[in-house]
């Protein structure tokens, strides 16, 4: 069983810039798809760079936004229930709760927006509660299971198919909504289908074990302190970053085949890894840097806040029941789209946070977590 070290968890802030680069990277790859419309129609303005500034968003941020996101959320976790532990009390029940309310968030945003992720993070989360009982040896036995891909591996050697016929069913219908229904509409197809929609999804794109294997690897690099500037740390993440970008380029090379299905989520995997751990080298090593992300702290600080002011903005912007963006824009101009988004939004962080401590639905998350019910 694993036991806390008593070792003080301040704030971490090259965590709070990658959740900064997170949150607008999401946006931006959002921006790219035009939030989920997938249109038919022939696009009024386009540039001949579209395909390649496509291709280089999808490389860069398909997948491995939402798995530094991931990451953090399970180092959050680990904060949390260390110092809970250094008091002698049990977090479980709490974040269990904390889980149901990061839930209903989940609802709202998928109102909006059919590609929340909020809902299956929230399901994820419960995950880590038993699994932060566990010696660290039993972890690590766990991320590596799960870091194989294990669904996709298992289908490769046995030949097996998953059918995704009602995930393509569910996506078209939904599309078709976006293009020509109203907004309520929307909402309500969104709410019915959203969640299945996102775990059928999950499990085409082999995220389903993944993102779980994160969200373990975040609680584990948060015992090993891995995010603070402390003993031997660089030493390991210029280690991490030198053998992912090595794997990253053998299999840019060399290319998938017939492994397609299995080693595309890992080559996902180790381009994720190479960017963490990049910039946490860079954080650690350079003032420079340091000067420059900080202003990604502001924004990653308010990640929740952000990440439901994007679904709802950005859906306005493309849908057809707002501004129509989907049939006007290609892709590099709906980048500079979601480029402008990032930007209000840090204006907007930067004007909060001269007041507050917290943005407005991190502040209300963190209330209601800990809200205390008289007998």
């Amino acid at each position: 069983m694993y036991a806390t070290r008593f070792l003080p968890n301040t704030r971490i802030d090259v965590a709070d810039a990658l959740r900064g680069i997170a949150v607008a990277g999401i946006i931006l790859f959002h921006a790219v798809e035009h939030f989920d419309i997938f249109t038919k129609e022939p696009i009024v303005h386009t540039l001949p760079c579209d395909e390649l500034v496509g291709n280089v968003m999808t490389w860069l941020l398909s997948g491995k936004m939402y798995g530094i996101f991931a990451m953090l959320f399970g180092l959050s976790f680990f904060i949390m229930n260390d110092n809970q532990q250094q008091k002698g009390q049990s977090f479980s029940g709490r974040f269990a709760w904390r889980m149901c309310l990061l839930f209903v968030f989940g609802l709202i945003n998928v109102a909006f927006y059919d590609g929340d992720i909020l809902m299956l993070y929230a399901v994820y989360g419960l995950f880590l509660i038993p699994i932060s009982f566990l010696p660290s040896w039993a972890v690590w036995c766990i991320i590596a299971l799960l870091a194989i891909q294990p669904v996709e591996l298992f289908c490769l050697l046995t030949g097996t198919e998953i059918n995704h016929t009602t995930l393509f069913k569910i996506y078209n219908r939904t599309i078709s909504l976006h293009e020509t229904g109203s907004f309520m509409d929307n909402a309500i197809n969104n709410l019915r289908y959203g969640f299945e929609l996102n775990l059928r999804y999950n499990v085409f794109s082999g995220r389903l074990t993944q993102l779980l294997c994160l969200f373990i690897l975040g609680m584990q690099l948060g015992r090993q302190r891995l995010f603070y500037d402390e003993g031997r740390n660089r030493q390991v993440w210029l280690f991490i970053f030198s053998l992912s970008t090595l794997v990253v380029i053998i299999l840019s090379i060399c290319g998938f085949k017939d492994l397609h299905q299995w080693l595309t989520p890992i080559y996902s995997l180790f381009i994720l890894l190479m960017t963490v751990s990049s910039v946490v080298s860079a954080w650690y090593a350079f003032d420079g840097v340091r000067s420059v992300l900080s202003h990604l702290c502001i924004y990653g600080r308010m990640s929740l806040t952000n990440y439901l002011l994007q679904s709802i903005i950005g859906s306005f912007i493309f849908c057809g029941y707002g501004l129509s963006c989907y049939r006007l824009v290609g892709i590099t101009y709906a980048v500079l789209i979601g480029l402008g988004m990032v930007v209000c939004q840090y204006l907007f962080c930067r004007y909060w946070f001269k007041n507050h401590q917290r943005g407005p639905l991190e502040n209300l998350w963190k209330k209601l977590t800990w809200i205390k019910l008289n007998k």
